[in-house]
């Protein structure tokens, strides 16, 4: 399948920052549209941008039990979802249906895994994979077969050099760095005066948390090695927490997840009940006489 790319897309966040980006946008009666019109741009210039011959969109289906059992705090210092926002889920979906774009959302599985789980099956199967994310924890699926485009710039691609480049370690060490320095955006405490420069260091000169704590009581200044010593079973629990599964049991279907042109019918009646005028009449006249 080495004709085939497929294009993962994280939906979550792809909502928020079209939700974010463009603002007081909604129908005349008031129901908020900003976030799926965002979202159809994104989504199109992404289309444009990288040809795939596939493409899913990828929802959270929740914290995962083991994540949480780990560190009850995992993620709870984010703030809910706005309400503007979250009525726009439904007419998302209706869009995706619109569009036959392929969509997946499992039950107690976070998006990062279900992507992860993606890649790595489409990479098996010989495809290229392009993950549209912001996310840095999925830097650590990133492989010769698997990149990263960031949904807002056309022009960069991340392999596993621009990884190496951005982070100061490869994709396969992505998580014990994020084990070592700490991730804000989901609530997992680092080891005190090891930041991101400091962990890519130790990194690679030991090459993994392992090889770093066999050779911890070698590592100066003292107050580096006391830290790590004292915080070594926090590191070995965030790698638990960092490390991405890539066993999330799903059904894997090329022929459901072909990106198409869409049922243009269908995404005629939806934009113009959403009143996006200007997709409406993008769409060719001749397909919609039967509407």
């Amino acid at each position: 399948m080495s004709d085939t790319r497929l294009m993962l897309v994280d939906g979550h966040a792809l909502a928020y920052r079209a939700f974010y980006a463009i603002r007081d946008l909604s129908t005349r009666d008031g129901q908020p549209t900003n976030a799926v019109y965002g979202f159809i741009k994104m989504l199109d210039q992404l289309r444009r941008n990288w040809q795939p011959t596939h493409g899913v969109v990828v929802f959270d289906g929740g914290l995962p039990a083991g994540r949480m059992a780990l560190l009850p705090e995992y993620k709870a210092q984010r703030k809910a979802m706005p309400d503007e926002l979250h009525v726009q889920f439904e007419p998302l979906e209706r869009y995706l249906a619109a569009a036959e774009m392929g969509s997946l959302c499992v039950d107690g599985e976070e998006a990062d895994d279900v992507l992860a789980t993606l890649a790595r099956l489409a990479a098996a199967n010989g495809a290229s994979v392009l993950l549209a994310t912001h996310d840095k924890d999925l830097f650590q699926v990133v492989s010769s077969a698997v990149q990263i485009v960031p949904p807002t710039k056309s022009d960069q691609r991340l392999g596993p050099a621009e990884i190496k480049a951005k982070t100061g370690v490869y994709p396969d060490q992505i998580a014990e760095w994020l084990a070592l320095i700490g991730d804000t955006a989901d609530n997992i405490p680092g080891v005190p005066g090891v930041g991101p420069k400091t962990a890519a260091r130790l990194l690679n000169e030991y090459h993994s948390v392992a090889g770093i704590y066999s050779h911890v009581t070698e590592i100066k200044p003292d107050k580096l090695r006391m830290n790590l010593e004292q915080q070594r079973a926090v590191v070995t629990r965030n790698l638990e927490l960092t490390r991405l599964r890539t066993d999330v049991a799903l059904s894997f279907d090329w022929q459901k997840w072909k990106w198409t042109d869409g049922n243009e019918a269908q995404l005629f009646r939806f934009y113009t009940a959403m009143e996006f005028y200007s997709l409406a009449r993008a769409l060719e006249a001749p397909t919609l006489l039967d509407c």
